[in-house]
């Protein structure tokens, strides 16, 4: 058990996630020492105090590690939180003997800092230093990020940030839970007898959310989940068919539908989704290996994913995503190779590397006890050959974003051929437009004062409150439009 005191409350959280990077397997304990005692006695004790220097120190059986410097509170709130993370990150990593290949970085998105120095004015070497002395990132971490903010900017070149927004729609059905999954996802099974219901409060709030955008441009559309296969072809067709209607769809520079699940995927399915303007679909395998499928509850076979792709070829779809999951439960680099060899062969357009993390609302991590005994492996070597095999399917790094309790303290990585990244998990991840989002468990963001300030609206998850609150969903909606995008 960790323990970290401090004399006042400010900065806990950053503190938290660093001495956590450092140490994932251990429990840690914040408490303020002028409101509490400690609660206990621990085998590591970081302190830390502010004063006219902010003095942090990590305290064992065996040593001591102090070091301070000045803190001046009249600076700005970035500059101060720097200060303290600098100091923890090389005491931390003076304690345990190694570093982070993010350094001391715990937020979810590097990129969007490289992205914000460069559009600042900075050269890529400049930026690339800066991100070095002040986050300690390492050199491979930093050259990876400085590519992707290259790529980014090129590739929003012409989006309109302030006037312009994106669409999720969100379908919250799956054909059973996997393991390692948190978002708002409920077994079909369940709720196939309410799916139309659901779709009914769907339309209902977009059509309050098209009326409301009708005089800003739409640049992309998502439809994500859950997995929006579940919906048979005549509601795939009902719900297409209405955000056609209802939306300006010629005029998106990407319409994506996560088609996810092997399992879910028919043909009569696709030629629906083939019936409207649809420009990017994905097929998401996770791995291909049975026994980890098998392990992690996705319930289809290696032969599925193979027989899905296929068919997505079949009915004409040229721009075909899928994603990996490294660090899956007893899977080996050579586990991994096997899967990158076999999606491989099949030439997918772009392809999401995703370092497993457990949330705290995912399965694995609430019936962690039953998986002890099995190990989580990721390792820059893994991520290093998951890079290698995407270039030689002819795709480079396009996006880039991070989670916590991420194994390996590394990185998704999103990889795509020439013109075919995916604009929306751009837009999404770093935060440059608003996104109207739609269904149980989305949330709307609110993008403003050039992207400097964030504010959200958030959906219920579950489906039944969701269908029965749908009037008070939208009404969040309004308020947050009314507020926040009506100055723009």
């Amino acid at each position: 058990m960790i323990g970290i005191s401090f004399n006042k409350k400010e900065f806990e959280y950053d503190a938290y996630t660093l001495v956590k990077a450092f140490y994932p397997k251990e429990e840690v304990e914040m408490y303020c020492t002028l409101e509490e005692e400690a609660p206990r006695e621990y085998e590591k004790l970081v302190s830390i105090f502010y004063g006219d220097q902010v003095r942090i120190g990590i305290h064992t059986k065996d040593q001591v590690l102090e070091d301070s410097a000045p803190y001046d509170e009249g600076e700005d709130r970035k500059s101060r939180k720097n200060t303290l993370k600098q100091i923890l990150y090389k005491l931390l990593a003076q304690e345990t003997g190694h570093t982070l290949p993010w350094g001391n970085l715990t937020g979810i998105r590097p990129v969007k800092i490289a992205m914000g120095l460069m559009e600042e004015g900075m050269t890529n070497v400049q930026a690339a230093e800066y991100m070095r002395e002040t986050y300690f990132t390492s050199n491979e971490k930093t050259a990876l990020a400085i590519t992707i903010a290259n790529r980014e900017r090129d590739i929003l070149k012409d989006i309109d940030y302030e006037k312009g927004y994106s669409l999720y729609v969100g379908i919250p059905f799956c054909p059973s839970i996997c393991l390692y999954c948190s978002f708002s996802s409920s077994p079909l099974e369940k709720w196939r007898d309410r799916v139309d219901e659901y779709l009914s409060a769907l339309l209902k709030e977009l059509d309050f959310i098209s009326g409301e955008m009708k005089d800003r441009p739409l640049n992309t559309i998502y439809i994500g989940g859950g997995t929006p296969t579940t919906l048979e072809p005549d509601q795939l067709r009902r719900l297409l068919g209405h955000i056609q209607e209802k939306f300006p769809v010629e005029e998106v520079s990407e319409y994506t539908i996560e088609a996810g699940r092997p399992d879910s995927i028919s043909r009569e399915k696709l030629m629906a989704i083939r019936e409207f303007p649809v420009t990017r679909i994905s097929v998401n395998p996770q791995t291909m290996n049975q026994k980890t499928l098998d392990i992690i509850g996705r319930r289809h076979r290696v032969e599925d994913t193979v027989r899905a792709f296929g068919l997505a070829r079949d009915c004409g779809f040229d721009n075909i995503n899928m994603d990996l999951i490294v660090g899956l439960p007893g899977e080996h680099k050579e586990d991994v190779e096997h899967t990158l060899k076999e999606v491989k062969k099949l030439a997918p357009d772009s392809l999401t590397v995703h370092s497993l993390a457990v949330k705290r609302a995912a399965r694995l991590n609430i019936f962690r006890d039953q998986y002890q005994e099995m190990e989580f492996e990721n390792n820059q070597e893994i991520m290093d050959m998951a890079m290698k095999y995407a270039y030689e399917m002819g795709m480079g790094p396009y996006y880039l974003y991070r989670q916590k309790n991420m194994c390996g303290n590394l990185e998704n990585t999103g990889f795509a051929k020439v013109d075919k990244a995916g604009i929306y998990n751009i837009l999404m991840m770093e935060e440059k437009q608003s996104i109207m989002a739609a269904g149980a468990g989305a949330s709307t963001k609110f993008v403003f004062q050039n992207g400097e300030r964030i504010e959200r609206a958030e959906n219920v998850k579950d489906v039944t409150n969701y269908i029965s609150r749908i009037d008070e969903m939208i009404q969040r909606k309004k308020v947050g439009i009314d507020t926040w995008l009506r100055k723009i």
